[in-house]
């Protein structure tokens, strides 16, 4: 792992750093250990992995057409996901690493790589998919939170780091996903080094939404499951509305209300009632 990029949370002490934020802005991410700790993860997963949240899976797939499960939503609710997505450790850490523009949430989304059966995530920046979303500006960043243990044999997360001030790079339809042109990646790596993040569960890492990455399949005889949350700054909104022909339904602009840290391991509901959940057949951002 690059130097400077690494750092471990302490609920006592922790406070986002100058070199936290020269991390963030010269590498394209920070990795935030233990952030979540194993009774936080422990409610999150009683969540993730009930049926109220499993019966909206659907599939991404790689341009060889290899499966990965997904669920995604866009509400906050006063429940467990609205809880990690609110708290001050994870979105006011983001706010504070992006410059500190009010933050708002876009989606959280469950990967989930099944033993032996997933597919890999093709290097791209995830404004790619936002730009398809009619978003006008790259001010966006997600939060990827491992549920499981991630390893370069279950398919962790790799990136090219630095590679977010190359600015926003086309990309195309590769299977379910979008791709990043393949010649700019390869010129991108020769240029920016090759990490592979491989975290603990309760780990995060943030990062700007025009950083390269990708992750290979799970070659490995255990899940690895991953939580994904998206924010863009509050200035930054669609100009699609519903009238447009490749509009996909989700939220917009909604002010986040933000949480304490105890906020998770006080909440006591488990319900995702009345969450909106994206359908496949909705999702146009990766054609």
């Amino acid at each position: 792992m690059a130097a400077l990029s690494d750092f471990t949370y302490d609920p006592k002490t922790f406070c986002v750093t100058p070199a936290m934020k020269e991390a963030f802005r010269t590498n394209g991410y920070v990795l935030l250990r233990q952030v979540l700790s194993p009774a936080e993860m422990s409610k999150v997963r009683q969540v993730l992995e009930s049926e109220e949240v499993q019966r909206h899976v659907y599939t991404t797939a790689d341009d060889e057409r290899k499966e990965t499960r997904m669920v995604l939503w866009f509400r906050v609710g006063e429940d467990v996901p609205g809880c990690v997505a609110s708290m001050n450790k994870i979105a006011g850490t983001l706010e504070e690493l992006m410059g500190g523009e009010e933050v708002y949430h876009f989606s959280t989304k469950i990967l989930m790589k099944e033993p032996n059966q997933s597919s890999s995530f093709l290097w791209h920046q995830d404004y790619g998919y936002f730009y398809n979303w009619g978003y006008m500006f790259p001010d966006a960043a997600s939060v990827f939170i491992a549920v499981d243990d991630c390893t370069k044999e279950n398919g962790c997360l790799e990136v090219l780091r630095g590679s977010h001030r190359m600015g926003r790079i086309e990309h195309a339809p590769a299977g379910k996903q979008l791709q990043a042109d393949l010649e700019r990646v390869e010129e991108a790596k020769k240029r920016h080094e090759h990490l592979y993040v491989e975290m603990k569960a309760g780990d995060a890492l943030f990062f700007p939404a025009t950083l390269l990455h990708r992750s290979l399949p799970n070659a490995s005889l255990h899940r690895r499951w991953s939580y994904v949350i998206a924010y863009n700054q509050r200035h930054n909104r669609t100009l699609m509305g519903p009238e447009h022909p490749r509009y996909t339904p989700h939220a917009g602009y909604v002010p986040l209300k933000k949480v304490s840290d105890s906020a998770l391991l006080e909440c006591t509901k488990f319900s995702m009632e009345g969450q909106w959940f994206l359908k496949e057949d909705e999702d146009k951002a990766r054609e």
